[in-house]
């Protein structure tokens, strides 16, 4: 075949997964290739690089572990590290394991077509090249397909205008602008700070406010460094035990049990100490609306006691969802600087946009005249970057008919009726509910391990069946209903795509409990997958 390639495994996408996926391969003496659109590694960072963007998880804690020389020898040099410098950890990754020669940069992958004649996938490009391996895998990240509004006139405005997801990779002077901000989500919350530093004024429309936790931002301490790596095994051992794939202090005392005292105490305690472990304050959070009231009315009250203007204050304090059921948010003066002078809070949802002007933006009561405009609107989470793609399993089943009512997978690692397509943090896995690259590497180790025993038994063909996928969907969604997360409309239920069915996408059962149930489903001769030879699937069919 014409400008065909021909490998074990063929990869979508060069970030932290398929990175660790090729070097997985490679050992295990797979040839394998990673198709990125990118020119560069990084996926995620690579992409987002508006001012501000940072991790919320900590630096010792967002890294690889399945390298103990590189995770000894890497120095962070924040707390909380920025987008750069995550990057340019990628990119040593990249160059100490000698990557680069297995990706395909600039290579944007439109469709890939399972040939069940003889057991392979192929992959294409919009340059026409196509490449062949009896493996695909979806390594193509949760928050990859930025999404921009529909408003009326987007076109004509007449000044530059920017998606904190697909920023330009010189950076951005705002200096002496007029900058307009849509959105305030955890991307538009990093940014506002340091754009608000820089712009002559800056106008954030706002239709939902969020709940946000300070950083705490510092430089590494040193010694706190060494006590991570000192214990490295046995810490990361417990990262992956954890709900949330990060080792932080959990509280399973309920917050109804305790007088409002100690209550007031702990929330203090961990609003000082910063992250998203304030969501661990008390182990009930997301389970009773009574105890995530005193948690949520809590920060609402520091947002008070910051926020200078109370009607501006009022405007910031979320109230249409439990805290923690959207992203809890980690930020570094977002709510402070709503204090400058130059800094004016609009109420969309009072007044909606109604179209982008040559001058800016209008809402129903006036128009807001900008030179610039920054589209932090966020993703077409988990499964844009997917169903972007024209990807067609056994008889010709696409997968965007096939999640029509909602992605639904198994375990979600793999999707009946697409037979040896595997996803990295696909739909109902924990995914981004979690340390994101515990669960890479997670999900990496275990579709590696099963590529190498099908192998062994002379399997070319692994799919999921449809009772163990519909078995699994009903699971999620049950334990998902345990919870109040269902209760916010969030992207996580894809609420914040016209048109995208509203299905809770990622597993909240925890990193620990998911990780222990691949293990016993591969324990079991992968219980919920059909496996089979090219010979005994021909003779099915």
């Amino acid at each position: 075949m014409r400008n065909t390639e021909h490998f074990d495994v063929v990869v979508v996408g060069a970030g932290f997964a398929g990175l660790y996926l090729l070097h997985k391969l490679r050992g295990m003496g797979l040839s394998a290739v990673a198709l990125e659109a990118a020119d560069g590694v990084g996926g995620t960072w690579y992409w987002n690089r508006y001012p501000g963007a940072r991790c919320d998880v900590e630096s010792m804690q967002y890294s690889y572990s399945f390298d103990e020389a590189l995770q000894q020898e890497w120095r962070w040099s924040e707390r909380f590290a920025t987008q750069p410098e995550i990057l340019r950890y990628a990119n040593h990754v990249a160059d100490r394991f000698d990557l680069r020669r297995d990706i395909r940069f600039e290579t944007r992958v439109t469709g890939a077509e399972f040939d069940a004649a003889r057991d392979l996938w192929t992959a294409r490009t919009e340059k026409g090249a196509s490449f062949t391996g009896r493996f695909c895998v979806m390594a193509t990240g949760c928050l990859s397909s930025a999404r921009l509004p529909d408003f009326k006139g987007m076109a004509s405005f007449k000044g530059p205008s920017y998606h904190t997801g697909h920023w330009p990779h010189e950076g951005v002077d705002f200096t002496g602008l007029r900058v307009g901000v849509i959105g305030t989500g955890s991307s538009a919350i990093q940014a506002i700070p340091v754009i608000a530093a820089q712009a002559k004024h800056v106008t954030i429309f706002q239709r939902t406010p969020n709940f946000s936790i300070p950083a705490h931002n510092r430089p590494m301490d040193p010694a706190y460094e060494q006590s991570w790596k000192g214990d490295y095994p046995a810490r990361r051992q417990k990262a992956r035990e954890m709900r949330t794939g990060i080792d932080y202090p959990i509280n399973p005392v309920s917050a109804l049990e305790v007088d409002e005292a100690e209550r007031e105490r702990t929330y203090e305690d961990r609003w000082q100490a910063g992250s998203t472990a304030f969501m661990a304050a008390f182990g009930d959070l997301i389970l009773d609306k009574a105890a995530n009231d005193t948690a949520a009315e809590f920060v609402r009250r520091k947002i008070r006691s910051i926020v200078e203007d109370a009607e501006t204050a009022e405007l910031l304090c979320p109230h249409n969802h439990p805290i923690g059921t959207k992203r809890i948010c980690v930020d570094t003066g977002y709510f402070e600087t709503f204090n400058r002078d130059n800094v004016t809070l609009v109420d969309v949802r009072k007044a909606p946009i109604e179209e982008i002007t040559p001058q800016g933006v209008r809402t129903a009561e006036r128009e807001y005249e900008v030179d610039a405009i920054v589209f932090a609107t966020g993703f077409d989470a988990m499964t844009g970057t997917l169903l972007a793609m024209d990807i067609r399993g056994r008889d010709g089943l696409t997968l965007a008919r096939k999640w029509e009512a909602g992605p639904v997978t198994y375990l979600g690692l793999m999707v009946a009726g697409f037979p040896n397509m595997f996803l990295v943090t696909g739909p109902g896995s924990p995914s981004v509910l979690s340390n994101m690259i515990v669960s890479i590497e997670q999900h990496v180790d275990w579709i590696t391990a099963a590529m190498g025993r099908l192998r062994q038994q002379g399997v070319t063909r692994i799919e999921a069946t449809e009772a163990a996928e519909t078995e699994w969907v009903r699971h999620a969604n049950e334990v998902a209903h345990r919870t109040l997360y269902p209760q916010a409309n969030s992207w996580y239920m894809g609420v914040n795509v016209p048109g995208k069915p509203q299905v809770f996408m990622p597993y909240i059962g925890g990193v620990g409990a998911y990780r222990q149930i691949c293990d016993e489903v591969a324990a079991e001769g992968y219980r919920g997958f059909a496996l089979s030879s090219r010979a005994q699937a021909a003779a099915a069919e």
